[in-house]
């Protein structure tokens, strides 16, 4: 109901014009309210109201009363109430996201994610992990570590005998650092921007992700195949043993059994088995390699597999339906969802808050800054602390304010800490500045600001005193009764409260006008009817 209100009171709402260009329709108390206000409010309303109802007359009182109401809020001191100011700080947040990402880079990346979608990479890697407390200490050493299992590589050595020897994945020392294909968002970000810039048959330069850092071997690209819906049959021993067994399966399917009767009859994957084999949907890098193979081998719907082997045993499969990728248009909002929500969604924000350092005028202190990587814990003197150690435009940010900063995180250095709080300073100098750049931004926000108050006061003022008064609500139907269809109160106490509500607005509207001093421009409101009967 609240956000019912709301955006129907908002379509009275008014919006700051430019004084020096418009002229001045009316004043409450001495306030000047401009014709562009009222058109605004006005046309955004003709396409909901009828005909007869879109009179300047009837809409300007409106509009003088919606004025009064908010006159009336802020009188009240409504907008210092707790619940209004985290209501409006929530709302405030959710309708700033959009322009907290460069839309440009969002494309680029939008572009990106769809095009390793459709495109598969296959790449081993050898993973050497370190020690966060020590990572930077590490860095270089490990580094060099890699770079000289690189040389190897390079120099003829199997990558997987060294996956196996040197990388901190544990599956290494099964599959010698072989990944098989995947394709957007199921590695890491920086992990998956490797394997899709490295060349077929190249290793990559080592790089660094959550995990530690890297170094990969592209082994193959493709298209993407989709997806895949399977059934399968299990033998899990590997040895000849449970070769036997899917062998005899495999015949009772030429003869032309069922294989879902089969799957549940002799399957040993027992939680596929009870569904006839069917396993979840799945595409490239969900599977072992070796099962995957088997799958992208079977083209037509229905098509069973010859017995094969992986690490888990032997296999038959049946393929039930693949899935092509779908198109641009038709993935594209679950790509721009999953780009929000993953690391990557992190790079459009750096890419608009390194725009904006370009943007506005920003300065550090170097000086100041440099004594504190000197000494973090050095006592500055008061001069020092009210001193600015950054800016942007005409707003310092003083050294104090860093110092805060910084406190109770010894396990960060100055750089990377300073590199943080000045991203955080452009950023929030840069929301600020939203309402100055974004003529829309700024309209909503205020619409929904005054939306928000006038729902209290109306709350406060009309619905809940309605409510609790319930010898004036019967006074009103005793005076009344002719207009209902029963003379039993509790029989239309709905319909009764509703008339009554309209009434005490209306009563405190009149008295709202009284102790208010309202005055229209009559020339200026003649020009404004004859422009709209034009």
């Amino acid at each position: 109901m609240k956000n019912n209100i709301i955006t129907i009171i908002s379509l009275f709402l008014v919006m700051l014009s430019h004084a020096q260009k418009d002229k001045v329709l009316l004043t409450i108390n001495e306030t000047p309210i401009y014709v562009s206000e009222f058109k605004r409010v006005y046309e955004k309303n003709l396409d909901q109201i009828n005909d007869s109802e879109k009179g300047i007359d009837k809409n300007l009182d409106l509009f003088i009363n919606y004025k009064l109401k908010l006159i009336e809020a802020y009188k009240l001191k409504l907008d210092t109430s707790r619940s209004y100011k985290s209501e409006y700080r929530s709302y405030k947040n959710q309708l700033m996201t959009p322009y907290l990402q460069d839309e440009d880079f969002k494309k680029t990346l939008l572009n990106e994610a769809y095009d390793r979608t459709i495109n598969e990479v296959r790449a081993s890697h050898i993973l050497i992990s370190y020690s966060k407390k020590k990572a930077k200490r590490d860095s270089t050493e490990i580094i060099n570590l890699l770079d000289s299992i690189k040389n190897k590589i390079n120099a003829g050595e199997a990558f997987d005998k060294l996956a196996k020897e040197f990388s901190h994945d544990p599956s290494a020392k099964i599959n010698g650092g072989d990944l098989g294909y995947f394709s957007a968002f199921r590695m890491v970000y920086p992990f998956e921007k490797a394997a899709y810039e490295t060349e077929i048959g190249k290793v990559s330069k080592p790089f660094k992700t959550r995990f530690g850092y890297h170094i990969l071997k592209v082994v193959d690209k493709r298209l993407s195949k989709g997806a895949f819906e399977v059934a399968h049959i299990l033998a899990r021993d590997k040895s000849i043993i449970g070769k036997v067994k899917i062998d005899s399966v495999y015949q009772k399917l030429n003869e032309g059994k069922s294989f879902g009767e089969l799957a549940k009859k002799y399957s040993e994957d027992r939680g596929s088995a009870v569904n006839g084999g069917v396993l979840p949907k799945f595409s490239s890098g969900r599977m072992v390699p070796s099962f995957e193979n088997e799958v992208f081998n079977l083209k037509k719907e229905g098509e069973i597999s010859k017995p094969f082997k992986t690490r888990y045993g032997w296999h038959i499969v049946k393929l039930i339906k693949n899935y092509p990728v779908k198109s641009f248009e038709e993935l594209k909002p679950d790509l721009e969802a999953r780009i929000r929500t993953s690391n990557r969604g992190k790079l459009s924000l750096k890419k608009l808050i390194s725009d904006l350092k370009v943007k506005y005028k920003v300065a550090k202190n170097e000086e100041l800054l440099n004594k504190v990587v000197k000494d973090r814990d050095f006592e500055f003197p008061e001069t020092d602390e009210k001193t600015a150690v950054f800016s942007i435009e005409k707003k310092d940010v003083s050294l104090k304010a860093f110092l805060e900063y910084i406190k109770n995180k010894k396990y960060l250095s100055i750089e990377s800490l300073w590199s943080k709080f000045e991203d955080d300073q452009v950023l929030n100098y840069y929301k600020s500045d939203l309402v100055n750049l974004y003529p829309e931004y700024k309209n909503t926000l205020q619409e929904y600001k005054d939306g928000l108050l006038l729902f209290d006061l109306m709350k406060t003022k009309i619905w809940d005193a309605s409510q609790k008064d319930d010898e004036g609500l019967t006074l009103y139907f005793e005076k009344n009764k002719s207009k209902f269809k029963s003379q039993d109160i509790s029989k239309v106490k709905g319909e009764v409260i509703n008339d009554y509500q309209k009434y005490l607005e209306e009563e405190w509207l009149s008295t709202l006008k009284q102790e208010n001093k309202i005055k229209i421009n009559k020339k200026v409101l003649k020009k404004l009817k004859k422009y709209y009967n034009q």
